[in-house]
């Protein structure tokens, strides 16, 4: 399961303007959050927890911002 943090690094450009001045506040190397927002490892629940009070985002969003599957993109069968 993948997810889609596109909302989540928008934020992130409104409150620090780079990733890696938010790393730097939720005391992660740049390379962890990369790896984080492309997919690669997840986000734990304290660092959940830590980001949402930097980014000041409320406990009713949190699911918007942590929690929205990826789609994949899928070819459409002839005929269909």
């Amino acid at each position: 399961m993948s997810f889609e943090y596109n909302k989540l690094r928008g934020r992130i450009r409104e409150k620090f303007a780079t990733q890696e001045e938010f790393a730097i506040a939720l005391g992660m190397s740049t390379v962890a959050l990369s790896s984080k927002l492309n997919g690669h490892t997840f986000f734990t629940q304290p660092q959940i927890k830590r980001a949402c009070e930097l980014l000041s985002i409320e406990p009713g969003e949190v699911s918007d911002y942590f929690f929205i599957q990826k789609v994949q993109k899928t070819e459409r069968i002839k005929g269909e």
